[in-house]
């Protein structure tokens, strides 16, 4: 799979907020895996389950990848990201507004409490609709798929992304600052953006 190629008034860096945002990059799917597979895995186990991983290991640009392929039947989807201190649902996940066969999906759904979590999970069930979350951690939901970064697809990423552009970013550059992002690929993307502007200030 690879990346679009720069258009004439992309960003002269590669690693901005706007390259690298869930949506304006694919998913980097391990051999054999596919979007189209993982959405048959998860309508064929019964529209219920959970994307695992740790932060930044790109959990929300696997949903952002994942979504078209969920809709693709026809079917309705709701999504929600929820963000630090965020305990309760929006509005547009009451159940007046939802119909069989939709799909719920919540993006940080370990952020909800117990009890919304609860009462989210038997509204689901009783109106007969998919419920797709991400969370950092087991959420008593099956596992469609779990995140990890390792040196090698850092360094696939920051190859990929640079496509089109000069290359600034070299895998030894990946290499050195993987280990002090701790893994995090979202902190890393950062590092890699400040690299590319010494780069382009120093020309080299």
């Amino acid at each position: 799979m690879t990346l679009p190629r720069p258009e004439s008034e992309a960003p002269a860096n590669p690693f901005c907020t706007r390259s690298v945002r869930p949506g304006a990059v694919p998913f980097l799917f391990p051999p054999g895996e596919t979007a189209a597979a993982l959405a048959d895995r998860f309508h064929r186990t019964g529209g219920r389950a959970a994307i695992v991983g740790p932060h930044g290991s790109g959990k929300s640009t696997l949903l952002a990848t994942l979504l078209p392929q969920v809709r693709r039947d026809g079917r309705q989807v709701t999504a929600v990201a929820l963000h630090d201190g965020q305990r309760r649902l929006p509005a547009n996940c009451e159940a007046s507004r939802l119909a069989a066969g939709d799909v719920v999906v919540i993006d940080g759904y370990e952020q909800l409490g117990f009890f919304h979590r609860r009462r989210l999970c038997k509204l689901c069930r009783r109106r007969g609709l998919g419920l797709l979350v991400t969370s950092h951690g087991p959420v008593g939901l099956p596992v469609l798929f779990r995140t990890q970064v390792d040196l090698p697809l850092a360094q696939r990423i920051a190859a990929r992304l640079q496509e089109g552009y000069e290359t600034r970013v070299h895998q030894r550059d990946v290499a050195r600052l993987f280990p002090q992002c701790g893994g995090n690929l979202r902190e890393l993307l950062f590092a890699l953006f400040d690299l590319y502007e010494v780069g382009q200030r120093t020309g080299e």
